[in-house]
């Protein structure tokens, strides 16, 4: 086996179905717990991993369903090759589309999870998959079956599990301590826009009560108005039959929207239209130094039109917001994004699930002004400390890819007899 390459003499050559044999059990009543599989969290209940508002299924019944119980393996026939199986630790029951397999020849249970999730394997399984594009590609039982392996004894096979156990489980902690710093990174960047443009940066300035409830006191030379004071014009995209798909051209102007907004880039997307459409919609146009928000989605996302944008409109899921002389477009982006305008779109948008934001609840949000000259002082300061958090954000970042790297190298090299493991002085098997 090519792919392989060396394996331990000791082990044996097997295969797949001679390890498994698929189960064919059928749920009668549909009532054990609904089980998914996935790559990133290999088989658990569903109802641990689902979105809100996520059904737990949109069938209308679970009669029939498969059966599988601990220590089988539960295959995504569609998603093998993407890591979509792994050895499940419960009773429940699964999707009738996947495939459900119970071990037979004595294997461990921990180690065959290993093995089967391992880079190698899974692009063994891949090569194997019927399909022309990755999309299509199906690992069906038989196929699976057909295709070999080379196994260590069941006592190595425990102490290899037992080894990646302690080991992915360091890995894992290292990855949750990173992943505790980026939050803790992304809570204090928060912090530092919320706090610059509340108070200012000179905290020895006289304050005042603000008489807002989420502005509190700001510096006494502040003033605090409501958004819709601070804009010449703000405009929602246009609706209904207004701009429809089939107006887009292949050139011409620009059609702004999520697509842009969301990274704040405005050199990608491909959506235009003519010059007739555009003399319709020029209510709509962009210029320089508009704050465009994104009116459906998450709350923040929000961009500043530069001045190397293409003259175009917005679509339906943008604001156009135009700020009065006095205040700086890319200062109130920074003050749009940060929490304190965060918790009022919360009170203020009906249920708080902030899905949706119009033009009524944008014009009501409090804001506090300082002097234009000191808006640039502040914004200066906030991109320098907020380049400081990029960084150290992308450091913690490129740790856990690399943490993540480690772990699967590791397991790679132990279920394919690459580390021999059976010396391992911290090892116990039952």
């Amino acid at each position: 086996m090519e792919w392989l390459g060396s394996v331990p003499s000791s082990w044996r050559r097997a295969r797949f179905k001679e390890v498994f044999r698929e189960r064919e059990e059928r749920s009668i009543a549909g009532e054990e717990t609904l089980l998914s599989v996935s790559a990133y969290t290999g088989v658990t209940p569903r109802s641990e991993i689902l979105d809100d508002g996520d059904h737990l299924s949109r069938a209308e019944s679970l009669e029939g369903y498969k059966v599988c119980y601990p220590n089988d393996l539960v295959m995504n026939i569609m998603l093998a090759w993407n890591r979509g199986l792994g050895m499940s630790p419960l009773h429940g029951i699964c999707s009738p589309a996947y495939s459900v397999f119970q071990v037979v020849d004595g294997s461990s249970s921990r180690y065959l999870h290993y093995l089967l999730r391992s880079d190698e394997y899974i692009r063994y399984f891949k090569a194997f998959s019927a399909g022309v594009i990755d999309s299509r590609l199906r690992l069906y039982p038989d196929a699976f079956g057909a295709l070999t392996t080379y196994l260590p004894s069941p006592r190595e096979q425990a102490q290899i599990a037992a080894f990646l156990d302690r080991e992915t489980a360091k890995i894992d902690a290292l990855v949750a301590e990173q992943e505790q710093l980026i939050s803790l990174l992304k809570e204090k960047r928060q912090a530092v826009i919320c706090q610059a443009v509340t108070k200012g940066l000179d905290p020895s300035v006289p304050m005042k009560d603000s008489g807002v409830e989420w502005l509190g006191e700001v510096p006494a030379h502040w003033s605090a108005v409501r958004l819709k004071f601070l804009a010449s014009d703000i405009k929602a995209g246009p609706f209904g039959s207004a701009l429809t798909k089939d107006m887009y051209a292949s050139s011409g102007y620009r059609v702004y929207g999520q697509e842009q907004v969301i990274p704040g880039d405005f050199s990608i997307g491909d959506y235009y239209i003519d010059e007739a459409t555009f003399a319709q919609l020029a209510q709509y146009a962009t210029q320089e130094g508009d704050v465009l928000i994104s009116c459906v989605g998450t709350f923040g996302k929000i961009a500043v039109v530069p001045e190397s944008a293409e003259l175009g409109i917005i679509n339906p899921r943008l604001i156009r917001l135009r700020v009065v002389d006095k205040v700086s477009s890319s200062y109130l982006a920074e003050v749009l994004r940060s929490t304190v305008t965060f918790e009022q779109f919360s009170v203020l948008s009906r249920g708080g699930t902030m899905d949706v934001i119009n033009i009524g609840t944008l014009s009501d949000i409090w804001v506090a002004v300082p002097p234009y000259s000191e808006q640039q002082s502040i914004l200066e300061k906030l991109q320098r400390l907020m380049r400081e958090f990029d960084a150290l954000v992308d450091e913690a970042v490129l740790s856990i890819e690399l943490l993540r790297e480690r772990r699967s190298a590791l397991i790679s090299a132990a279920v394919t007899g690459q580390i021999d493991v059976r010396g391992w002085e911290s090892m116990h098997v039952d």
